[in-house]
């Protein structure tokens, strides 16, 4: 015992990282586990008598849990601040479990069970909002919780273990929409099944992991930077040396309090820019189009003539895991802007190659591989690193209303690119059909990516290696600089 209060316990540091990448997990499993129940969403509501279901209501429909999402995202700073950021987790867990139970369930108390009515699809979507303000919480303050235990030299790796547990989350619920799928797959009434039942199972499947998540997170320990907020230094110090060892810890504990002499410094306090470039890379990650990909996969391989397509969905989960790995094994030793500036220029590549394969007659194992590696380049790029900058790139006494601020921008431009990705996609011009729709979604999103380069290049500092008070200490000095410049 003696010796791990001196070294320091890594398996302690492990094991509540684990408990955490597992809101991680819920993220990416609330956020995908609509790419197999949409068509049979779509089905369902399309039989309601009082109302047309059009693309536009399917679109908001699919997208309706990213408006929760924001709100979870804006309240993230306050909860954070207020109840901590185990309790808010807690919160998150809690609102995960009610929204897999009334999404599969909408016309519990009120409306009559398997009847398709406006009433009804208001439910879902409520229920549906009530997860996103669950994962807007959970996607917040999962990597903010990380990387307040972590390390510095280890911080990087552990964020992007939560990267991980996202894809990981979206790759099993691909696999379980499969498997429902295909549990029925001999039933000549399949369709009607899915369209009856399906989406439901589908949804509800989310509980098991959510009622999991909820009980684990009252096991791990509150972070030691807010301890220390709230002024209670004796179990930060506690906490941090189980992780880091009794000496590096009482250093920690001592550059934590430095930094938090004035604990309701303004947003603005380190200048405009920090907020500006934390904001613009939440914008970038959503803007470049992957989660118009990851929600709407089963149909774009339809479209390509792929005929199993939710098999290949599952196979493109399984390259995104693969490319997840790639980043959280080298994000220490390459750095943050490298992997964007690389990534951002592969997913141009793959863009672009689907947007072309819409004009020139090619074969179809173009367009998809092309899909793949777009999705690929994103897995070992913007998917982790934009969430390891979240938790690096704020001062820590703006860092729950900095974080709080970029991510609502992050679900933002993730409900903007989901909601207008069907109609965009679907849209017709001339001798070229809806094939003008697909080109020009793809080509707007290669572009994008070429653009989310250039920004990277000029304005994101590298976070490698530095505190977190470093951190705060670059932003105060930049801000002090242009002041003075000007």
């Amino acid at each position: 015992m003696e010796t791990t209060l001196k070294k320091g316990n890594p398996f302690f540091l492990t094991g509540i990282v684990l408990v955490a990448v597992l809101g991680g997990l819920l993220f990416g499993y609330d956020t995908a586990v609509i790419s197999g129940a949409e068509k049979g969403l779509q089905a369902f509501f399309s039989g309601a008598s009082d109302f047309s279901y059009t693309d536009a209501l399917h679109g908001f429909t699919t997208s309706s849990a990213l408006i929760g999402c924001v709100i979870g995202a804006l309240l993230s700073g306050l909860l954070a601040a207020r109840l901590g950021r185990k309790r808010s987790l807690f919160v998150a867990g809690i609102l995960f479990l009610l929204s897999a139970l009334g999404s599969y369930a909408p016309e519990f108390l009120f409306f009559k069970k398997g009847v398709p009515t406006l009433g009804l699809l208001v439910a879902f979507n409520g229920y549906r909002i009530l997860g996103g303000i669950g994962v807007g919480i959970a996607s917040a303050l999962c990597p903010m919780y990380i990387a307040e235990v972590s390390p510095a030299g280890k911080r990087g790796k552990l964020v992007s273990w939560n990267q991980f547990a996202i894809i990981f989350g979206q790759l099993v619920v691909y696999f379980v929409n499969y498997l429902i799928v295909r549990s029925h797959a001999s039933d000549p009434q399949v369709a009607a099944w899915t369209q009856a039942v399906g989406w439901r199972v589908m949804f509800v499947s989310e509980a098991v992991p959510a009622a999991l998540f909820a009980l684990l997170i009252l096991l791990v320990p509150e972070t030691p930077r807010y301890l220390a907020l709230v002024g209670r230094d004796d179990k930060a110090l506690e906490v941090l040396s189980r992780i880091n060892g009794e000496d590096r810890a009482r250093e920690i504990l001592s550059e934590i309090k430095d930094t938090l002499t004035e604990k309701t410094e303004k947003l603005f306090s380190y200048g405009w820019m920090v907020i500006f470039v934390g904001c613009m890379l939440s914008v970038f990650q959503q803007i470049i189009g992957i989660n118009a990909v990851l929600y709407f996969a089963p149909r774009i391989f339809e479209s390509m003539g792929v005929s199993n397509n939710m098999l290949f969905t599952v196979i493109m989960g399984v390259i995104n895991i693969t490319f997840t790995l790639l980043a959280v094994f080298t994000v220490e030793k390459f750095g943050r802007k490298p992997l964007l500036i690389t990534g951002s220029l592969g997913m141009a590549v793959g863009a672009l190659g689907v947007a072309l394969s819409n004009v020139v007659s090619l074969p179809a194992v173009v367009p998809v591989l092309s899909i793949m590696v777009y999705s690929a380049c994103f897995m070992f790029s913007w998917g982790p690193i934009c969430w390891v900058y979240m938790a690096e790139l704020f001062p820590n006494t703006i860092r729950s209303a900095a974080t709080a601020v970029a991510v609502a921008f992050q679900w933002i431009f993730n409900f903007l690119v989901s909601s207008t990705f069907v109609p965009m996609y679907n849209m017709r011009l001339g001798a070229m059909g809806d094939r003008f729709g697909h080109f020009f979604a793809y080509a707007l999103y290669g572009v994008i990516c070429l653009v989310a380069a250039v920004f990277v290049w000029r304005l994101v500092p590298e976070t490698k290696g530095k505190t977190l008070e470093q951190m705060s200490a670059l932003w105060r000095e930049r801000n002090a600089k242009k002041m003075k410049d000007a």
